[in-house]
């Protein structure tokens, strides 16, 4: 996570926060099945207390009322199917209800949460205690060209500035990034040409500015016409080149981190119990109790779509929820042929809601003490009890 906070004024609005949000998990980074963002509220309404937790049901809308707060962040979403009506007469209508009576906001961070640095997957790895954890699968990039423009010494700067306006040099938390040399144009103008500099017919040598940006792909149509109205030539020179793609350093489905030292299986399966909430689920194990462990794989939620990528990439173990018969046991097959790593599955709520004090903390360093922000007590697994 980013060391970076963003400061916002006393008594910020549902929208201030809201944006913070955004910000921090992207919904475009959202699965396209998925519904998350701001599903009842007032962007303009003050917020003066803020509730944290995994699932929105009527128990933790109850106790969100109760601290009187006005903005209930959840991770998994309210209306994830479409529905035609909110009426109070099912739970998810009369906790719309009870939230909108209550002047409380809810918003959704889902699958936009998950792979984000301080999202649930790292969130998961660090209350494991995990060390260098980085995405087990990283997002690719976003495709990005560098683009060249060759201008005249006079008008280089109004070229930086019309590529900059079009969004291109913007590297991390910096924009207008460019970098210029110069150097020597030379043409001549033919018949039916209308030369800035020089005549028709006359070899030219100009004192120009070499100026490179980088530019994400999907604007780089918006960046050329910048760069070409800004320019005072008729034809001016370009070059775009498609830069190779990278991988996203702290974003991605999964983790993959080392303890601090090796622990044997079972050992590790009491580490994993003792850093979660109790559940009925417990911790579920496959693997030889006494092998030692030491690079673990995980994901938040139902991760069984990692398998072979954990696989492929030697952890010793794989931790995930909702891991399913058939998966699960093609992959211990696996065990006896080329190696595989152990499995450790536990309740999928109880995964997911070690990222509630991380965002927690995260909110209270941008917010500072404008706002109460309180993580949710209430256990949410669906599940009671075992036999």
């Amino acid at each position: 996570m980013s060391a970076r906070s963003t400061s916002l004024p006393s008594m910020p609005t549902l929208g201030e926060i809201t944006a913070l949000l955004d910000e921090w998990f992207p919904p475009d980074h959202a699965d396209d099945w998925d519904a998350v963002g701001l599903v009842c509220g007032d962007p303009a309404a003050d917020v003066r207390r803020v509730h944290l937790a995994v699932d929105p049901v009527t128990a933790v809308v109850e106790e969100a009322v109760a601290a009187r707060a006005q903005l209930l962040v959840c991770h998994h979403p309210l209306l994830l199917k479409g529905v035609h009506g909110v009426g109070a007469t099912d739970p998810k209508g009369r906790a719309v209800h009870g939230l909108v009576s209550a002047g409380c906001a809810l918003f959704t961070a889902h699958t936009n949460a998950d792979s984000p640095a301080g999202g649930v997957s790292e969130s998961l790895a660090l209350a494991l205690g995990l060390r260098d954890v980085v995405p087990l699968e990283p997002d690719p990039a976003v495709p990005v060209d560098k683009i060249v423009v060759f201008a005249p010494v006079e008008a280089a700067e109004a070229v930086r500035a019309a590529l900059a306006d079009a969004g291109a040099g913007r590297i991390g938390d910096y924009d207008q990034a460019s970098f210029s040399t110069p150097g020597e144009g030379r043409f001549r103008p033919l018949r039916g040409a209308r030369p800035a500099v020089g005549e028709v017919g006359r070899a030219e040598v100009v004192e120009e500015v070499r100026i490179e940006v980088v530019c994400p792909r999907h604007r780089r149509m918006e960046a050329l016409s910048a760069a070409q109205a800004a320019h005072p030539y008729e034809e001016p020179a370009y070059d775009v080149l498609e830069l190779a793609a990278l991988a996203e350093p702290d974003r991605g489905s999964g983790r993959i981190g080392r303890l601090p030292e090796p622990l044997a299986l079972r050992d590790f399966a009491e580490h994993v119990a003792a850093a979660l909430p109790d559940t009925a689920h417990g911790v579920r194990v496959a693997g030889d109790p006494d092998r030692l462990v030491e690079v673990i794989g995980l994901c938040g939620g139902a991760g069984d779509f990692l398998l072979d990528t954990a696989r492929a990439a030697g952890v010793d173990v794989y931790l995930t929820s909702d891991l399913r018969h058939h998966p699960a046991s093609e992959l211990r097959e696996h065990a006896t042929v080329a190696g595989a790593p152990a499995l450790v599955d536990v309740a999928h709520w109880a995964a997911e809601s070690t990222w509630l004090p991380v965002l927690r903390r995260r909110l209270v360093d941008a917010l500072g003490d404008t706002v109460e922000v309180h993580v949710s007590t209430t256990n949410t697994d669906p599940w009671t009890f075992r036999v």
